[in-house]
């Protein structure tokens, strides 16, 4: 198999930086999630799927304990850190995710090496595409291989999770990672976050006559903000409150009950996550059955409960939501951790490029950035390309 487009350069970029050849080139999608927000770090139900657009580094050990890292994209100047100095205090930039990588490594007991790293990545940064998660999983499938630390798929993405909570300082789940190193071409990733099983469950839009249109806002958000920080502290203290484990464990039917119990923000965010979960086992078996023209609806109800409920989207998300719908979207909602970033229009083919300009003179008459709009599909997981 010839290596994709761009690899080439990859490598030749990476010798005219460091002086010799990579040992490899690893790459790792971004995801969009299609269904099921903010239910991973409850310990719920999932469904993301990893995207065309992906995260890639050439990678080469080095005999002494200096990291060297460089980015293609930006003004990202060549960046020389001390392997045996992994904290987070001092990380900067991009930079951070890479070492949040190693230094995860460094807590499981895996020798840390000394790395020549180049990255390249076409994944948006700040719309939800989970740029960050990108870099770290081809980051950690490329130490993994090289150094024979043998983890599995589960040990890296625990370790990945571990290096977005303690280093970078975001509270996430497992679901980007998850995603990103277990997808497949035409397949979205049907994840339990309690137990990591996965299902992949077909969704391919295009043989249904439908695209899936990503809209990026321009609005960048942060998980390491404190929106998406305070949402999950509200989670922990509902569960707690209910004494269940996690809201994982709380039913629709017991919505009622917990609304006596719980002050009325609390419950709203409750009866986010509790309806949120029901959402994607409902869609899982609407793809297995119907196919995608059938998850419309679920998609249009898991928008407004972000919106109303979980409080997580803002004006440019929602424009998006209603233009989308309203130009023939057959279902849209905002997908990723929230506070700007993107959204998601499930269009009959047709009816694109309507969908495309009525979005883009939406913006432009509120006054907004104007949006990115590009399709995705669901493309194959984390990889080795050289």
């Amino acid at each position: 198999m010839n290596p994709p487009p761009g690899t080439k350069e990859l490598r030749s970029r990476f010798k005219e930086v460091f002086g010799a050849a990579p040992d490899g080139v690893w790459q790792a999608p971004g995801r969009v999630n299609l269904i099921g927000e903010h239910t991973d770090y409850n310990e719920g139900f999932v469904l993301p799927f990893a995207i065309d657009r992906t995260a890639r580094v050439a990678v080469r050990l080095r005999p002494d304990s200096t990291l060297r890292m460089l980015s293609t994209f930006g003004n990202q100047g060549l960046t020389t850190a001390d392997a045996c100095v992994l904290d987070p205090a001092t990380a900067r930039g991009w930079t951070k995710y890479p070492l949040g990588v190693l230094w995860a490594l460094e807590q499981r007991g895996i020798a840390v090496p000394g790395l020549d790293l180049l990255l390249d990545s076409d994944v948006p940064r700040g719309a939800g595409l989970s740029s960050s998660h990108a870099i770290e999983c081809a980051i950690i499938l490329a130490v993994n291989e090289l150094t024979g630390a043998g983890l599995s798929v589960e040990d890296m993405v625990l370790a990945t999770q571990r290096a977005e909570n303690d280093f970078v300082g975001a509270p996430t789940g497992i679901m980007d990672q998850s995603a990103s190193l277990r997808g497949a071409a035409g397949r979205a990733v049907f994840l339990d976050c309690r137990d990591q099983s996965v299902r992949l469950v077909p969704f391919d839009a295009e043989a249904a006559g439908l695209v899936l249109l990503v809209i990026d806002t321009k609005v960048s958000h942060s998980h390491a903000g404190g929106g998406y920080a305070a949402r999950r502290a509200s989670c922990e203290l509902a569960a707690d409150v209910l004494g269940v484990r996690a809201l994982r464990d709380v039913g629709v039917r017991d919505l009622e009950e917990a609304a006596g119990l719980l002050d009325t923000e609390t419950f709203h965010r409750v009866r986010h996550v509790v309806t949120e979960n029901d959402r994607v086992l409902q869609t899982v078996e609407l793809l297995e059955g119907d196919g995608p023209q059938a998850i419309g609806a679920l998609l249009d109800a898991s928008h407004a409960s972000m919106r109303d409920d979980f409080e997580i989207s803002c004006p440019e998300l929602d424009l998006a939501v209603d233009t989308a719908r309203a130009g023939g979207a057959i279902g849209a909602r905002m997908t990723g951790g929230g506070f700007g970033g993107a959204a998601i229009a499930l269009t009959p083919a047709g009816a694109e490029q309507r969908v495309r300009s009525d979005v883009g003179r939406a913006f432009a008459r509120a006054g907004y950035a104007a949006p990115e709009v590009f399709r995705v599909r669901p493309a194959a997981g984390a990889r080795r390309l050289d």
